[in-house]
């Protein structure tokens, strides 16, 4: 009993690293966490969460925050709102199982982290027209106009110093920074303003941000995987609504007998 008890204890993620980076100068924390690397169907996905660095003082971690893979699918989905307000800004990118095998894993990964970047951009209207100048009363004076239904989480800070040119620092989870990589390549969105990439081994489990991201991008591509599996027969058969794409021994039979599907990774050993 002692051994199973001390086998669920985990670390509770901090705010240092984003504190870190807010007095490192930048001004937006965006925490990164991928989902569905190694599923052998349907999407990967890269969830960002983003906060202000002046706003930093008034967060707090939110309660039984972790890692979503030490959470149970209750907890994720408790979890799953809150998280959404709790930041500035949130998106989830993806890329295609098509995708992935014209592209290659990291790659995919790349494109889907930068679409994400993209949405959270936009989301505070940090669009290539409001951020010709690069700075920070810029990205003030569009969120102020903005009729986003996200407006009141996702208000620039008051306090931003003026004509300062406005810097992202971003957390990536793991120790290859894919999202810089892919930057400027032909297949990724235009980003308006290139974030700077930290990368760090379990920031899932450390940084607030990158557990919210985690979490984010867990539970939306769960649910387009339910989604698709009991929307149409022709997937029932893989139960991507219990597995969720990865390679459990029932998905690899029913890929032996019925064969591979349109949202199958072809490229991947499949069975």
């Amino acid at each position: 009993m002692a051994g199973q008890s001390k086998s669920r204890v985990h670390r509770k993620p901090t705010l240092d690293l984003e504190n870190e980076l807010a007095g490192r100068g930048f001004d937006l924390i965006v925490g990164f966490d991928e989902v569905g690397r190694g599923a052998l169907a349907g999407p990967v996905m890269v969830g960002a969460a983003a906060i202000w660095a002046r706003r930093l003082p008034d967060y707090g971690v939110p309660e039984r925050l972790a890692d979503s893979k030490l959470l149970t699918e209750h907890r994720r989905e408790a979890l799953f709102e809150p998280l959404q307000t709790w930041c500035a800004a949130h998106a989830v990118g993806q890329a295609s199982n098509a995708e992935i095998d014209e592209w290659g894993i990291s790659h995919a990964l790349g494109v889907a982290a930068l679409r994400a970047l993209n949405g959270v951009e936009r989301t505070l209207g940090l669009d290539a027209e409001t951020h010709a100048g690069n700075t920070v009363d810029a990205a003030v004076s569009s969120n102020a106009a903005s009729s986003s239904t996200a407006s009141s989480s996702a208000t620039v800070p008051a306090s931003a110093t003026a004509s300062s040119a406005l810097q992202i620092g971003a957390i990536l989870d793991g120790p290859n920074d894919y999202i810089t990589k892919a930057l400027n390549t032909f297949d990724a969105p235009d980003v308006p303003i290139a974030a700077h990439v930290t990368t760090l081994v379990k920031a899932d489990q450390r940084c607030a941000s990158v557990a919210a991201a985690s979490v984010i991008a867990k539970v939306t591509r769960d649910r387009l995987m339910v989604s698709i599996a009991r929307g149409n027969n022709l997937y029932r058969p893989y139960q991507w609504d219990h597995n969720k794409g990865y390679g459990s021994a029932a998905h690899r039979e029913a890929i032996a007998r019925y064969g591979a599907t349109d949202l199958h990774r072809r490229s991947w050993h499949l069975v």
